[in-house]
């Protein structure tokens, strides 16, 4: 007897989640990740690469500022919708971070910065297990293949 298999679905789930160790390789890892997702999601090109770079820095400030314990995770979730896509960054630190200035010289500091410019909204929460934070930015989209 043969059976029948089911039909796959016709669009790509439109949210994904990231776990990654606290580890300079997980930034270059969600952007990756995250581009071949934008890819299935039909994201436009500019929106993705911005999403990727304000991805990359919140990623950035998780791995090198959050002062979390040995093998903590960050976590990264993507999530679009019919207008916008959303990206939210948690890491085991409570902190909550605030842009800087940065000075010409200064090689590093511009992340959040960049992020506030940007983004069309963008955030920080303390989350609501009681550790650590979420830092979040949206983007105004269409999709390029709507389904």
């Amino acid at each position: 007897m043969q059976t029948q298999r089911l039909p796959l679905p016709r669009t790509a789930p439109k949210d994904i989640e990231l776990r990654l160790p606290r580890h300079a390789r997980s930034v270059g890892r969600a952007r990756a990740l995250f581009r071949e997702q934008a890819a299935s999601w039909g994201l436009q090109q500019d929106v993705t690469d911005t999403a990727e770079l304000l991805l990359s820095e919140l990623m950035t400030n998780a791995y090198r500022h959050a002062n979390a314990p040995d093998g903590a995770e960050i976590r990264a979730r993507c999530v679009v919708t019919e207008d916008r896509v959303q990206v939210t960054v948690s890491d085991a630190n409570d902190t909550l971070p605030t842009p800087g200035t940065a000075s010409l010289e200064d090689e590093s500091g511009r992340g959040l910065a960049l992020v506030a410019v940007l983004a069309d909204d963008w955030g920080a929460v303390r989350r609501e297990c009681g550790v650590g934070k979420e830092v979040w930015f949206e983007l105004v989209t269409q999709l390029s293949n709507p389904t």
